[in-house]
């Protein structure tokens, strides 16, 4: 069911703080950005660490959530319902693809994503152009 882990997501109180100790300091390099999260990735390496803004600071829970790839979101969300997993958001699609966050018995946070190959024709211009002609 589960490909592999895609990202730890590290939820942080100053996100500009955060991104200049991650980049400056540990010299991890960004890999995409936004203005509201950050992805950072070492060369070779498949899994990601992210950083976004802690929404609402909660006392006695953690701010870290672990985050999965999957194939199909759709039949994955589907099958942990049978499971009785507690959801803490459901499916919504995002720019990068569909999300959702699930919780663990204690109420840690796992999101699970499912993102679309990308398009290698797409990625060049000119190939982009010749193929909507």
């Amino acid at each position: 069911m589960f490909k592999r882990l895609g990202a730890a997501i590290l939820l942080v109180e100053d996100l500009q703080k955060c991104i200049a100790f991650y980049r400056d300091i540990l010299e991890l390099k960004i890999k995409n950005q936004s203005p509201d999260w950050v992805e950072f990735q070492n060369e070779g390496q498949s899994a990601v660490l992210a950083l976004h803004p802690a929404r609402i600071k909660q006392k006695g829970t953690s701010n870290m959530l672990v985050g999965f790839s999957v194939s199909n979101l759709e039949s994955v969300c589907k099958k942990l319902e049978g499971k009785n997993v507690k959801f803490h958001k459901l499916i919504t699609q995002e720019s990068f693809g569909k999300h959702a966050i699930i919780e663990d018995p204690e109420g840690h946070l796992i999101s699970i994503v499912e993102i679309p190959p990308k398009d290698e024709l797409g990625q060049i211009p000119y190939l982009s152009w010749l193929c909507s002609s």
